[in-house]
């Protein structure tokens, strides 16, 4: 129960790697914050954590606006006065190369994936004494396929974001992370054009359960000495290239 009586806010806890580090957290007695801008699928994980006993809610908004991020922040401390634990995983992708890419989807790509990483953080920070913030990148900020540029980039900013705000935070007793994985059986991964053109037996992936023990780990004291690094958890796609 490394997480007993511990407020864990997750955005994208809706679905996929989110929604398995919220029921992770959960199973190990966190009080678990699922954020998602899907409230149908946000509110399945709030049922499936009470179900096995957990406690839990579920607030909607756009990760990349101020104000529900804001609002999120708020009703989490009317709630349970605290957070100890921050994970950033919500995510979109898009699929256009670069000179097609139309400026408001580049705006969007980088708004979601990035823009909500320092929203959340800097108004979750003022509520946090000690914990830690998790952030989920991915291979692509290291290794990349043509069309992805914008995730690609926005991965890469994370991940240096990660390496600043851990400077920032030493003061504060709050480590700050990276986990990056390769192919994660969820929608985002299937959405992708490039995989959908391979034979799904020649994909290496693994189940949104492998990232999040990993998320749970860089967020549990047995991570204490780790701090502004990005863990590889990509089953090794990356040393093979």
């Amino acid at each position: 129960m490394r997480f007993n009586q511990k407020v864990c806010f997750v955005t994208g806890g809706g679905s996929g790697i989110g929604r398995a580090t919220c029921m992770k957290f959960a199973k190990e007695g966190a009080r678990t914050v699922v954020v998602d801008i899907n409230k149908d699928t946000a509110a399945e994980t709030v049922r499936l954590i009470n179900e096995m006993g957990g406690e839990a809610i579920f607030l909607t908004g756009d990760v990349s606006s101020s104000a529900d991020v804001t609002a999120a922040i708020d009703a989490t401390i009317r709630k349970w006065e605290r957070i100890d634990v921050l994970v950033n995983n919500a995510a979109i992708m898009t699929f256009t190369p670069v000179i097609e890419l139309e400026d408001a989807e580049w705006d969007r790509v980088i708004a979601n994936n990035l823009r909500s990483v320092f929203l959340c953080s800097k108004y979750s920070l003022p509520h946090m004494n000690g914990g830690a913030i998790v952030n989920v990148s991915s291979i692509h900020a290291h290794e990349t396929e043509s069309n992805l540029a914008p995730y690609a980039a926005s991965k890469g900013g994370m991940e240096a974001f990660t390496r600043a705000l851990s400077r920032e935070c030493t003061t504060r007793n709050i480590r700050v992370n990276c986990v990056a994985p390769g192919g994660v059986n969820t929608p985002l991964l299937w959405s992708n054009p490039g995989i959908q053109a391979l034979n799904r037996e020649s994909v290496m992936y693994v189940e949104p359960d492998a990232i999040a023990e990993v998320v749970c780990f860089l967020a549990s004291d047995a991570a204490a000495a780790i701090n502004g690094s990005t863990i590889m958890a990509d089953l090794g796609l990356l040393a093979r290239i």
